[in-house]
């Protein structure tokens, strides 16, 4: 053996010395705490911490099929995110949240082996394809005759909702962000404009009000805030291409992208309307196993690669195959026996929409916020995004409960990390769009948006039933 193996020999063994130790100290002292359920799972966690970078750097070389290694990562982050999303809701937190913060965990703890999975491009795939997955299942959750049917107050409160936070978002990244483009500030403004509406439709249900008059605009104005973000991220990514190339959008190309963008969503929701039942009814002719979900799928992936041929977000065309799906259209296959789309995609989103919620929070850096500076820009972009959600509100007249339809507007969820994902990705200048500072404040703006709305939600629907007898319960 060379001196230049042996040295490195020696390092890896110190390394895993390492790593014993420190999985040793950790397991003892979580040993010695009281064995509850929550106890329990955090101390299976940290035995996953601590094992994982060990096993995989005493492989080290052992397979030679890369597989191996992502086969690896695949299962830590697939643990991490069912654990943290079981500690979530054990503490009445959506399960999307602690598969958020299992990742920040993973991604800060300072061991090497964690902090290369956030660049693994075989991950970063996996996870892009999960965000399709996932904007399809948000689709296919509404339809076409829903959107229709929701009126002009949830349309007024998706407007309001869109652009006040934007601009406000613009606002701050303006006053705070001195030294980055405009550019940068209008991303952060698309950013804080998205809304996810899976938590306000839980505490909805669980307080009884779910069929109120108050949910329906929540829950429509949702649909339409969902449209018009993507509309919104489409113009700022078009801007931030352009000036990528050294060109800028005149008037013309704006108004274009506008076109391409509505045009899009339009033709495919016409396209679908009349395609769909009979894509639907030639397949169910078909007798191997799997058509339906394939079809499905198939549909998703095709407009999603329309979206990005006519340089729209890929999801925008995700979301729009959901949204002209129905169960009418694939009754053949329901109607003798077979599940429907939303439960056959499900499993796929339950493996692949865990890895990019892990990925998101490993990539964020709890070091910036050494940086004063940072914690004052995460501090302020919550504090606007809230602010912004709540003016929604006031696009409601009459008797309605504006406050409640502001709160149930906050949270940004899995939407808003989909946003800031993207912005990592773009560059301007050969520099990403969105730094790791940047970043990880909008990471914090999502967790806090996403904490603060169930309690908040939960005491305005209170004092209100407590002001009318008459809500509901």
């Amino acid at each position: 053996m060379g001196p230049g193996r042996a040295l490195l020999a020696e390092a890896h063994a110190g390394v895993n010395h390492l790593l014993r130790v420190r999985c040793e100290t950790t397991m003892r002292d979580l040993t010695r705490s009281q064995s509850t359920p929550t106890s329990a799972t955090l101390r299976v966690l940290a035995m996953t911490v601590c094992l994982v970078p060990a096993i995989a750097l005493g492989s080290d070389g052992a397979h030679a099929d890369p597989s191996a290694q992502v086969a690896l990562a695949l299962a830590v982050l697939l643990v991490v995110a069912k654990l943290g999303g079981h500690v979530a809701v054990l503490l009445k937190q959506p399960a999307v949240l602690g598969e958020l913060l299992g990742g920040v965990l993973l991604g800060n703890v300072g061991l090497p082996w964690f902090e290369a999975l956030e660049t693994n491009v075989h991950l970063d795939m996996l996870a892009r394809l999960g965000v399709l997955i996932l904007l399809f299942e948000v689709g296919l959750e509404s339809t076409v005759g829903q959107m229709l049917r929701v009126g002009l107050p949830s349309l007024s409160v998706a407007v309001i909702g869109v652009v006040v936070p934007a601009a406000l978002g613009f606002g701050v990244a303006r006053l705070l962000l001195p030294a980055h483009s405009l550019y940068v500030h209008a991303f952060v403004g698309a950013t804080l404009s998205a809304t996810s509406v899976g938590i306000t439709a839980r505490v909805l249900k669980d307080l009884g009000h779910a069929q109120s008059d108050e949910a329906r605009i929540i829950l429509g104005a949702a649909v339409i805030d969902d449209v018009l973000g993507l509309v919104l991220l489409s113009f700022v990514t078009a801007l931030i291409a352009a000036a990528d190339r050294g060109t800028t959008l005149g008037g013309g190309a704006m108004a274009l992208m506008g076109l391409k963008a509505f045009g899009f969503l339009a033709g495919s929701l016409a396209l679908g309307v009349w395609l769909s039942p009979h894509l639907f009814t030639l397949g169910a002719r078909l007798r191997s196993p799997g058509v339906l979900l394939a079809l499905g799928l198939g549909l998703c992936f095709t407009f999603a690669w329309l979206a990005a041929a006519i340089e729209l977000a890929p999801i925008v065309g995700a979301f729009a195959a959901g949204l002209i799906l129905e169960n009418l259209h694939y009754r053949d296959f329901t109607d003798r026996g077979e599940h429907g789309l939303e439960e056959l995609v499900h499993p796929i989103a339950s493996f692949l929409v865990p890895i990019f919620f892990v990925l998101m929070g490993l990539r964020t850096d709890l070091a910036v916020f050494g940086d004063g500076g940072v914690l004052v820009l995460a501090v302020a972009l919550t504090a606007v995004a809230i602010l912004g959600k709540i003016a929604a509100g006031l696009g409601v007249r009459g008797s309605l409960d504006r406050l409640s339809i502001g709160l149930g507007m906050i949270p940004r969820g899995e939407v808003g990390l989909i946003f800031a994902n993207i912005g990592l990705g773009l560059t301007l200048h050969g520099a990403p769009v969105v730094d790791a500072a940047t970043y990880s404040a909008l990471v914090v703006m999502v967790i806090l948006t996403t904490l603060v709305t169930p309690p908040a939600l939960t005491w305005s629907l209170r004092a209100r039933a407590r002001r009318s007898p008459t809500s509901p319960p």
